[in-house]
């Protein structure tokens, strides 16, 4: 049996490699992977010594020979093949183990040559690639290191066959596979390289593999299938090991993804209820157990049979929390459970139970929102304001306390579907430390004056001494006379109306602070 191995992202090769090689598998390779074989005491056999031909034109031409790909198309059951290849002193590889070269990886670089671009485009990788795969009734394929276990645990288990060193049929078809997505995607890289060179348009290619169907989608009469981006790593909805409950709902993974993303945005222990694709109760403490009280209590009636994330894990103080409200909820999202909330939670026979790992924020994905005959792509908002971005455009400046409690609620507005205001309050919480909770939240309304109306109204004797933020700026002074009506003391907003000096000068009148961010935070 042989192997040949030719890899750029060397993870993992040698010790697989070595693996091979106690199993009696000849390693064939080129350049800098035999180099690393070698020094890690392998014995390898240059495909220069198989072809009988040395590498050249820098390195452009190494593998394009039919003593390679020749031994790698034969089908082994062809009398007339393997006569052929005996003819012309042709060995069989069973195995090629290929990695390309970093085309994505050099031109996202900045100030990368053309030249350079080009050299890292792979003619010789791509070509062995697919023609194992084309063979993998006879041939083993593998072009992710990830894969290297596998394919050695079957190797090792002996539950293979005699092709593709003691691989098994259904695992030479599923690399192969994974082999053809490999090639695709690489040479698509290539043509938006070229795309942009030539200033053509931008060819979107959206590659999602179906995760499941669903029992229907955001209403009965609707059909719906789940689908992720196999490429997507990131911590997140999709990504989410499910730990108990039944099969997630489209609706349960609109809001679950919504609340995650909220709590995702925060450093400090935060916990956010989401219903019907909007936040009901958002707050931050120096404790979750601080933090989940406190989101709970902004509109406990919503709460009920919402969405909680928390971007700590849960412990058994969150579940007796859970028990003592008597609270129905369908999903709780976090980084992981301790055993014994894990298992508290998991007597609740319909609450679904999600596991995310470590939290990250994910700077630099993409928001996608489709029309009909088309989609809109743009980045996603992940920024956040900091104080020193903060303009104060009223004669009374805000405190220390209010300018905490307004970042805080801009943050929150970011998630909440326009047009939007957030009222917020710093509270104090256990051993001095400060809880940062919103008090009311008005959503969706075409009118921002009618938001603040809804959030005031939802926030009732919680609002007076809040802040508010707003999503984006006032047309006119009304939405600031509707706060001041409520008892709100600072507003944060963007800015940028026709009428800002109108809004600054009506909100000097009512004695309120108000600052400008220059940054609108619309949720359509």
């Amino acid at each position: 049996m042989r192997a040949l191995i030719s890899v750029s992202d060397k993870t993992g090769v040698v010790e697989f490699a070595k693996k091979l090689a106690s199993k009696g598998v000849e390693i064939l390779s080129t350049g800098g992977t035999a180099k690393a074989l070698r020094e890690a005491g392998l014995n390898v056999t240059d495909v220069s010594d198989i072809t009988g031909f040395p590498e050249m034109l820098d390195g452009r031409v190494k593998t394009l020979h039919p003593k390679v790909h020749g031994g790698l198309l034969a089908v082994r059951d062809n009398p007339e093949h393997m006569r052929v290849l005996g003819e012309h002193n042709i060995g069989l590889i069973d195995m090629v183990v290929v990695n390309l070269y970093p085309f994505e990886a050099t031109v996202a670089r900045d100030g990368v040559s053309e030249d350079e671009a080009i050299e890292n485009i792979d003619i010789g990788g791509p070509s062995m690639i697919r023609s194992a795969a084309k063979n993998f009734k006879s041939v083993a394929v593998v072009v992710d290191p990830r894969d290297y276990d596998e394919v050695w645990n079957e190797i090792s288990g002996g539950t293979g066959d005699q092709w593709g060193c003691g691989t098994s049929l259904m695992m030479r078809k599923k690399l192969a596979r994974k082999a053809f997505t490999k090639t695709f995607q690489y040479d698509e890289a290539i043509d938006h390289y070229f795309r942009k060179q030539l200033g053509e348009p931008e060819l979107l290619d959206l590659h999602y593999e179906k995760v499941m169907s669903m029992r229907y989608g955001e209403n009965p009469h609707q059909k719906a299938v789940f689908f992720r981006n196999p490429e997507n790593n990131d911590s997140n909805i999709t990504n989410a090991k499910a730990l108990h409950g039944k099969q997630l709902s489209f609706n349960n993974i609109v809001d679950g993804d919504s609340a995650l993303e909220l709590v995702k945005e925060f450093e400090r222990p935060a916990a956010a209820i989401i219903k019907h694709n909007n936040p009901c109760g958002v707050a931050t403490a120096d404790t979750l157990e601080e933090a989940l009280a406190a989101a709970f209590e902004v509109d406990s009636m919503s709460a009920f049979g919402g969405v909680l994330a928390l971007n700590r894990p849960v412990t058994q103080a969150i579940a007796d929390f859970v028990f003592d409200k008597k609270w129905f909820l369908e999903i709780i999202i976090a980084p992981s459970f301790n055993a014994n909330a894990l298992e508290s939670l998991s007597k609740k026979k319909d609450l679904r139970l999600l596991a995310t790992g470590e939290l990250k924020r994910d700077l630099h994905s993409r928001d996608i929102k489709k029309v009909a005959g088309g989609i809109l792509v743009q980045t996603k908002d992940t920024y956040i304001v900091s104080e020193n971005e903060l303009k104060v455009v009223t004669k009374k400046a805000p405190t220390k306390e209010e300018i905490r409690a307004m970042l805080f609620a801009n943050i929150v507005v970011k998630h909440v579907h326009s047009n939007a205001v957030v009222f917020a309050k710093t509270l104090p919480g256990k051993n001095g430390g400060v809880i940062e909770t919103a008090t009311g939240i008005g959503a969706g309304q075409m009118s921002r004056v009618d938001s603040v109306f809804i959030g005031a109204t939802k926030g009732g004797d919680k609002i007076p001494g809040s802040v508010m933020a707003s999503d984006a700026f006032f047309p006119f002074a009304d939405g600031v006379e509707a706060a001041a009506k409520y008892g709100v003391t600072a507003i944060i907003q963007p800015g940028g109306s026709i009428r800002d000096d109108e809004v600054f000068k009506r909100t000097d009148e009512l004695g309120l602070s108000m600052v400008t961010t220059g940054f609108r935070f619309f949720r359509h």
